[in-house]
């Protein structure tokens, strides 16, 4: 199954680096691949350096791509994620 959806950064600072490391932990044990796509640029989102090198400000869409058998229970992980500004 492949999902996408769009997703909004609400934290002030955008997709630094805690809210990269909390996506990486957050895709443990998780079987889908999960991209992230911002200004034509497409990383994995299991990798915190390449999170981080989109440079996502706040407000910007963010495109994610779900892709496996957990694919659907991984999207909602995430994007409650992003809802919840990481905890921030």
């Amino acid at each position: 199954m492949k999902l996408t959806r769009k997703v909004r950064i609400k934290n002030a600072l955008g997709l630094h680096a805690r809210p990269a490391t909390m996506i990486a932990k957050l895709l443990q044990g998780t079987l889908s691949s999960v991209s992230f796509t911002y200004r034509n640029e497409t990383v994995n989102a299991r990798s915190i350096m390449s999170i981080l090198m989109l440079a996502a400000t706040k407000n910007s869409l963010i495109t994610v791509v779900v892709e496996g058998e957990d694919a659907s229970e991984t999207m909602d992980r995430i994007v409650g994620a992003f809802e919840d500004k990481f905890g921030e």
